[in-house]
């Protein structure tokens, strides 16, 4: 099993210049971002943060810095950040009449409302709300589980539609817990480690990770490859940077990613180019695939997904080689097909024996040994049952997984679109209680925002810890928190919370807190000890406390949070054909954690959950194909979420740097498009259908499919009036998505294939 390792010659975590200056080493948790763990190097003086820069000591960021830190100041000093906690009462949901008051009296307000919504409602009617980036939605299920002791944890994204229906795949086949291209992540000297060998083809499908470095993938290592010899297909309706210097562009039509990969292994297969050695002996099912894929002629592919036959024979013949690598991104999420897209693709590279090989498809390891505990409830402390067991509810099941059971096989929030249910209805339970932590739900992501915030309306007491104020917090919370950055905080981040190894790395509080700003963790300490008087949680005494406690839970870590501190950075040593090793199973058998053993490319796991064990294609439901009736009306498709440099999703909406490189929410559309409909550059136009629309500014560019138009999400205008919300309401593309309009098991749902109409705005 992987160790943790240190560079011992690596520079101290606080140096000072003459001028007096102490410059912090740290990693970042994001100025909106994922939870990467770039390297800065953070100059203070006289307790004023002066500026940020690159840790050239950072063995994955390398000093590079995105645009977000580098405006830092700005954020940490902005004029609208929340300082101090505030009320207002429930009658005035959506008016700008707040009152400052205490953390004591905003945390035992807190407290009674959630001890008389259970004494009067039950533990059902209490919920916990939190998104992603930062390091927060770390601590997400010990915020409901052991704090507010509900399974009512809701993460707001219809289908769940980011990462976990990629897990989900990689689990259900694979058995392994995250897969992502090899990019010699745990070793101290990189691409020069003689163990790494450079991949000859990644395939990057839609993700674009320089602007966005998802998931534990720092985007330019894609470019150090590149650098040594690694050549890119990149299958994107849109032309992004790497696509330009791809070997191979698939520019496919939105939402037909599934026949695209069916139609790639349809001539790996059929043009012998798969490593029959590996099939043979690590692979279950490989006749059932090659069946199924001769319905996927690549003559056919060519006709639903709008690629060049011969490119798509051109890309298979590229990755089919050894070693080649894959990157999959939030595209493969934001699809009803996402399951079955997921399994096409690992199949690929499976088949071609690019697994768990150097240069290939590293794989994390499965869950049992992921490095993060499991989310359980709490045991009991000083007598007193806490968390989950206090009320009961162990082995209850949150909402929507009834309906999606498959659900309850790889994540334990409640079902997104079964939230918005339960809050129109009533059934099967209503709820009354919400806190609600690293989300700004009207802007970013739930489709249909508006239903939203009409139901969230009726809960009786809404609770929010955030930065600055938000749509969200302005049209329905009735107690605001201010949160820290995370310059002011103790944490840590992790690639992918270690399923995948790779990298472990400091948060070390540099400054003090603005205001009376504080941590999210710190906020639900002082929760825990307020609403359990009685009991001592053990590791949950401070900040400091509980991170020890967590990473004494990672696999192969053995420092605490005060070594990790002065380290700043350690790193895993990553291993090999695990699968040979007998690495990635329970009983130390060679083999994967699947259960054949192999391999699953007929994935007995989604037999028995009810879906195809094979890999299949869905037509997009609202295409021309499947609506003709929408396409007359809407002869444009919609696709969203297209990254940007100066944003995460809905953050960074008011730093005016940011807003002077990208100032206004965006459609892009191809200049022969925009042509026939008579839109020039810089318009504003409304893109609409039948559920909504949303009022954008058009940009013309040649980097979109004609017919296609590309909209920026998770808009909101600061500047605007706060008792309009911000007019969140009025540049939301997100109302334009439907609600619950999932794959067949709950996963993914339409952000990038939706009808739509775009006209001028009088």
């Amino acid at each position: 099993m992987p160790t943790l390792h240190f560079n011992e010659h690596a520079s101290p975590a606080c140096t000072e210049l003459g001028d007096g200056t102490r410059v912090y080493r740290t990693c970042s948790a994001g100025i909106g971002c994922h939870n990467l763990g770039c390297g800065l190097k953070v100059h203070v003086r006289d307790g004023r943060l002066v500026k940020v820069e690159g840790d050239e000591e950072n063995p994955i960021s390398k000093g590079r810095l995105c645009v977000r830190c580098l405006t830092a100041k700005e954020y940490y000093y902005h004029k609208d950040r929340l300082l101090h906690p505030l009320k207002r009462a429930r009658e005035d949901r959506g008016r700008d009449v707040w009152e400052r008051i205490s953390w004591d009296e905003a945390l035992e307000t807190i407290v009674e409302a959630y001890r008389s919504t259970v004494d009067e409602h039950g533990i059902d009617a209490v919920s916990v709300w939190c998104g992603t980036g930062r390091e927060a939605s770390q601590i997400h299920f010990q915020m409901a589980n052991d704090v507010f002791g509900t399974v009512n944890a809701v993460h707001p994204n219809s289908g769940w539609s980011c990462i976990v229906p990629r897990m989900a795949a990689m689990l259900w086949t694979m058995g392994s817990s995250y897969i992502e291209a090899d990019n010699a992540v745990g070793f101290p000297e990189r691409y020069d480690d003689p163990r790494w060998e450079c991949p000859k083809y990644v395939l990057v499908w839609g993700r674009d990770p320089l602007r966005s470095n998802p998931d534990g993938l720092f985007g330019h290592s894609l470019v150090e490859m590149m650098k040594r010899g690694a050549r890119l297909v990149v299958a994107d309706p849109r032309v992004n940077w790497l696509a330009t210097r791809a070997e191979v562009h698939l520019q496919l039509r939105p939402g037909t990613d599934g026949a695209l990969a069916l139609g790639l292994l349809n001539v790996v297969i059929g043009e012998d180019l798969y490593d029959h050695d590996f099939v043979e002996r690590w692979c279950y099912g490989f006749e059932q695939l090659a069946d199924r894929v001769r319905a996927y002629p690549v003559e056919r592919v060519a006709e639903i997904t709008e690629v060049d036959a011969a490119d798509i024979r051109a890309a298979a013949r590229c990755v089919a080689q050894s070693p080649s690598s894959l990157s999959m991104g939030l595209a493969v999420d934001q699809n009803p097909n996402t399951i079955q897209i997921g399994h096409a693709l690992l199949s690929l590279f499976a088949i071609t024996g690019n697994m768990d090989v150097p240069g290939g498809c590293f794989m994390g390891l499965p869950p049992i040994f992921a490095g993060m505990a499991e989310n359980a409830p709490a045991a009991e402390a000083a007598g007193e049952p806490e968390g989950l067991a206090k009320f009961g509810n162990v082995g209850v099941e949150p909402l929507g997984h009834d309906r999606y059971p498959a659900m309850s096989a790889i994540v334990n929030t409640t079902h997104p679109d079964a939230t918005l249910d339960a809050l129109e209805t009533g059934a099967p339970c209503k709820i009354r209680f919400a806190y609600a932590f690293g989300h700004n739900t009207l802007a970013c992501m739930v489709p249909q925002p508006q239903r939203w915030y009409e139901a969230m309306r009726d809960i009786d007491f809404i609770a929010v810890a955030d930065l600055f104020m938000t749509p969200t917090i302005m049209g329905l919370a009735d107690i605001v928190l201010p949160a820290a950055t995370f310059f002011e905080k103790q944490g840590y981040v992790s690639n992918n919370n270690a399923s995948q190894p790779g990298q472990l790395g400091a948060i070390v509080p540099v400054l003090e807190p603005m205001g009376e700003c504080r941590a999210d963790l710190e906020i639900m300490l002082e929760l825990h000890r307020r609403l359990y008087p009685a009991s001592e949680k053990p590791g949950w005494a401070s900040p400091s406390d509980f991170i020890d406690g967590q990473l004494a839970k990672m696999r192969g870590v053995d420092a605490t949070y005060g070594e990790l501190s002065e380290r700043i950075i350690g790193q895993y040593e990553i291993e090999y054909r695990k699968y040979e090793k007998g690495l990635l199973r329970s009983d130390g058998q060679p083999g994967f954690n699947t259960p054949t053993g192999r391999i699953e490319l007929y994935s007995t796991v989604l037999e028995n959950l009810g879906d195809d064990p094979l890999p299949y294609y869905l037509e997009p439901k609202f295409s021309a194909l499947s609506r003709p009736d929408l396409a007359k009306a809407y002869p444009l498709t919609l696709t969203t979420g297209a990254r940007r440099f100066t944003s995460f999703h809905s953050e960074n909406r008011q730093i005016e740097t940011l807003r002077e490189i990208h100032p206004w929410p965006t459609v892009e559309l191809h200049p022969e498009t925009a042509r026939r409909l008579g839109i020039t550059e810089g318009a504003r136009v409304y893109v609409e259908n039948h559920l909504g629309r949303a009022k954008l500014v058009a940009h013309l560019t040649p980097i979109v499919k004609e017919g296609v138009v590309s909209c920026d999400h998770g808009w909101w205008l600061p500047e605007s009036d706060p008792e309009n919300l911000f007019d969140v309401f009025e540049v939301n593309v997100n109302q334009l998505v439907p609600h619950e309009e999932n794959g067949p098991l709950g996963f993914g749902t339409h952000y990038k294939s939706m009808p739509c109409k775009v006209y001028r705005a009088e």
